[in-house]
């Protein structure tokens, strides 16, 4: 999970490749640059059909949550919920959610902060990494819990299946990244008829002894799972994939439960240890999983 033992083992590898923070964040900077560039190309590149997008308002339980809505520019497509991760709605997730429209799909990009604020929170993930950036999102962080989660994904489920994009005879998936991984299967608890697939990439918190962990959620769900484990998560709670796994098992649900070699954040593009290799190995476990399932 993002928390300052993940940034103390990030460190650690950097230094282990020779580069130091600053030579890490001036890179970093450098790569979500180039990705929002037209005709530059990375792991996140858009390509295929032309898309349409707008901003979009969903009443929720809780208040008016804000969302970037991209769709491929003609026809009626399944819908995917993309949950980001701790810095919340901004560039990176906007052209991921591009993206992923351009493989066919209806990507409803959340705010999982809307409660205390407007996206985007942060221009960046390397704002959170800040002693500033960590204070502004502390109180953000604290007002989401479980149930506001579960309630929110109702919401969106509902919000998706009223929009003519939509191609509502098609099932919902949902993916999530950090943070967003869990909101992933409780995207899936939420409308269990609806979600028929959930994946998440270095997600926190997935197993848990609470009633309400989302390993606990699984059997009362309908979905087929990727779960991608980033390889100093696992080293700090190897048994949490083997929890998954028993989980899953005993739900009779499908999932692709994997360690990759890679550190905790290496999916998204602005992220400091992004990993374009792993990153399109993942992604590419995503597209397969949706082409299943929904």
């Amino acid at each position: 999970m993002c928390d300052e033992m993940t940034e103390a083992e990030n460190a650690a590898w950097l230094r282990n490749k020779g580069l130091n923070r600053r030579d890490f964040a001036t890179m970093s900077a450098g790569m979500a640059a180039l990705s929002l560039m037209p005709g530059c190309t990375t792991a996140t590149e858009v390509t295929g059909p032309a898309t349409l997008s707008r901003t979009v308002t969903i009443d929720t339980p809780d208040g008016k949550a804000d969302a970037f809505f991209v769709y491929p520019a003609k026809g009626k497509h399944p819908a995917v919920i993309m949950w980001p991760d701790i810095a919340g709605l901004r560039d990176a997730y906007i052209r991921m959610g591009t993206r992923l429209a351009t493989a066919g799909f209806a990507v409803l990009v959340v705010n999982q902060y809307y409660r205390s604020s407007p996206a985007p929170i942060m221009g960046s993930l390397m704002e959170w990494r800040t002693p500033e950036g960590r204070e502004k999102l502390q109180p953000m962080i604290a007002k989401i819990s479980p149930a506001g989660t579960i309630a929110d994904a109702g919401a969106f489920v509902a919000w998706l299946d009223g929009q003519k994009e939509v191609d509502t005879k098609k099932r919902i998936g949902s993916c999530g990244y950090c943070m967003g991984g869990p909101f992933t299967v409780r995207t899936a608890f939420a409308n269990p008829s609806r979600v028929g697939a959930a994946a998440s990439f270095h997600g926190a918190g997935l197993a848990g002894d609470s009633p309400d962990a989302p390993s606990k959620l699984m059997a009362q769900t309908k979905a087929a799972y990727l779960i991608a484990i980033a390889q100093n998560d696992d080293e700090r709670a190897p048994d949490e994939k083997t929890a998954l796994r028993a989980a899953a098992d005993a739900a009779g649900r499908p999932a692709e439960i994997e360690v990759y070699q890679a550190q905790h954040g290496w999916c998204t593009v602005d992220a400091p240890i992004y990993d374009r290799e792993q990153a399109e190995k993942a992604w590419g476990r995503m597209l397969a999983l949706f082409a299943a399932n929904l």
